[in-house]
């Protein structure tokens, strides 16, 4: 099977992400729920596993890296422990649904208000209307790093400059560009990033997190047992236990760990590159067939190795089909949790087939991509 759809998830690991995960599940006991080998040892690798989540997303304390199942629950903790009702929140319709959902929510049960930067017909946002969104009680701006539909990377630092100038909390959805784009969050002036562990960072399914810089106050979505100041009846204030309660997916994390030093050894900006290359070797491939529409903005400086595209007035789900069942090629066709994007693009009715590419990933790959697409076309 070819696989092109890891921007779903990536099917491709490093060995040593298994191997990790394999050796973790023979020695690691429960973090901070002990004094034995294993208890230790569960410690010692969560705590350098939040040292090299650090370093990657520029976050000054390792101590302000939570883990979390997903960026969809690392994002319903920054959103609901944010916002509150009355506040004012800037978004855009880049978004996915693990953003648009709880915000729709807040929307409906606390009287939160909304504003959605609308995308033009490439995919792209006016930096401009974000200003001009900011309002008395507006409290933050949420955006999505890349669309996981088009591809198409935001300018974080520009929006990250408007929202520090008007005192807003910044939240990045970096689930896309995490391990495929370098960010820094201080450069970019991002308050919250979350992100993915299974995605562009090659980790185990059930991983990810968040960075949070010092000074932001996250009101726990979740509260139990941390395994430390057992006898208070509140949840213990001090990052990062505040938001991690119950036990961590050490085994997970671990399979992580060993991911972001496989990515670290080869180098973000040499992964990028590939990528890129892989992308637009399909792109170009595919971009004059008769028949064919593609989605999103090619002569952008930066985009992630993303190719959404419709061929002729067939439906998404029966051209995904066919590359599967036909050609053993794996994409992702539909509304890929992106409604508001799919709307900008005229997309509703029948979605679009999502090529997405890897590390992994080679040009015969690509080469036999572009001729399913062509002989579908035909």
């Amino acid at each position: 099977m070819i696989y092109l759809d890891n921007a779903a998830t990536s099917l491709h690991k490093p060995p040593q992400v298994i191997d990790a995960v394999v050796e973790a599940m023979n020695t690691l006991g429960n973090s901070d729920r002990g004094m034995s080998n294993g208890s230790l040892k569960a410690s010692r690798t969560l705590y350098e596993a939040r040292v090299k989540i650090a370093e990657l997303f520029g976050c000054p304390r390792p101590d302000h890296v939570i883990f979390t199942q997903n960026s969809t629950e690392a994002l319903n903790i920054a959103i609901n422990g944010t916002i509150v009702s009355g506040d004012h929140v800037i978004s855009t319709d880049l978004e996915h649904n693990s953003v648009l959902r709880p915000l729709y929510r807040l929307e409906t049960e606390a009287d939160v208000e909304l504003s959605f930067i609308p995308a033009d017909s490439k995919g792209n946002l006016s930096l401009d209307s974000f200003e001009k969104s900011i309002k008395s009680n507006t409290k933050a701006i949420i955006c999505n790093h890349a669309s996981n539909l088009t591809g198409n990377v935001v300018n974080l630092s520009k929006i990250g400059t408007i929202a520090r100038r008007h005192g807003l909390i910044f939240i990045v959805d970096a689930s896309q560009t995490a391990g495929c784009i370098p960010i820094n969050m201080e450069k970019v002036g991002a308050d919250i990033i979350c992100f993915t562990g299974h995605k562009g960072l090659m980790g185990p399914q059930g991983t990810g997190g968040m960075c949070i810089r010092q000074g932001i106050e996250i009101k726990p979505l979740k509260v139990g047992g941390t395994g430390v100041k057992s006898y208070s009846e509140t949840q213990p204030k001090d990052y990062p236990t505040r938001l991690e309660a119950g036990t961590l997916n050490s085994h997970g994390i671990a399979g992580l760990s060993a991911a972001i030093e496989f990515i670290q050894s080869i180098g973000i900006d040499k992964i990028s590159e590939k990528e890129t290359r892989l992308m637009n070797h399909f792109y170009d491939g595919v971009k004059a067939i008769q028949g064919v529409e593609i989605y999103g903005d090619f002569l952008l400086p930066q985009r992630v190795a993303i190719v959404a595209l419709n061929i002729h007035d067939y439906d998404s789900g029966a051209v995904s089909d066919q590359l599967s069942q036909k050609y053993s090629i794996a994409t992702r066709p539909g509304a890929h949790c992106a409604p508001r994007m799919h709307k900008a693009l005229g997309t509703e009715s029948r979605g679009a087939v999502r090529f997405s590419f890897s590390w992994f990933n080679t040009d015969a790959d690509i080469e036999r991509a572009v001729q399913a697409v062509k002989e579908i076309a035909s």
